[in-house]
């Protein structure tokens, strides 16, 4: 008769390999929980859904700091106004600029420009930033998405956002020429929309 308990050998195999498998488990439950964490703990009413031709980003809107920006950015997602329109200047490891109808850098909504909404929130990758001229109160409806780590750009620009989920879909945006970063043929928001409004 076969004997069903296993051999000292047996359970030398076995032991690591249920420890392995726990541990196993117990990543796959973490990463799980951590990607469904920014989702579960966003107002709607404060994120906004850019859907690009790779995929979906997540952004959370920052009106404790911003909230002029945030006024604007929410006015002019809700008319539509981002639908289509490109990213005329990326520059590899810098940023993604976007929010110009014209494609050209200059333009902007019709309505008036925001005053500035300065504060020491760093930008960081992911970090969202009211692009404006010289003028420190010239942002309109232009804003840039930052790649990595920008300490020069602190309190210099207003931060009114962050990508909380899909950052790796502004990673592939198109990139422009060096320096530079204008962009031909560039990749566009197909559709923006704030989360409450169940568009996305």
């Amino acid at each position: 008769m076969t004997s069903l308990t296993p051999t000292i050998e047996e359970l030398s195999v076995i032991r690591p390999l249920a420890t392995f498998l726990s541990a196993l488990c117990v990543a796959l439950l973490a990463v799980s929980t951590a990607e469904a964490a920014p989702s579960a703990n966003l107002d709607p009413e404060n994120t906004l859904i850019m859907e690009l031709k790779t995929g979906k980003v997540t952004i959370q809107l920052r009106p404790d700091i911003a909230p002029k920006h945030v006024e604007r950015i929410k006015k002019l997602t809700r008319e539509g106004f981002y639908n289509g329109i490109v990213f005329h200047r990326v520059i590899s490891g810098f940023m993604a600029q976007t929010g110009d109808p014209t494609g050209t850098g200059s333009g902007g909504s019709k309505y008036p420009d925001v005053p500035a909404e300065f504060t020491p929130t760093p930008f960081e990758r992911g970090t969202i930033g009211a692009a404006r001229t010289a003028n420190p109160d010239s942002a309109n409806s232009q804003f840039f998405i930052c790649f990595t780590h920008t300490p020069h750009l602190n309190g210099q620009y207003t931060v009114w956002g962050k990508v909380v989920d899909g950052m790796t879909h502004i990673d592939n945006v198109k990139k422009g020429e060096p320096g530079s970063g204008s962009v031909s043929n560039p990749d566009k928001i197909i559709k923006m929309s704030v989360m409450a409004d169940g568009k996305s």
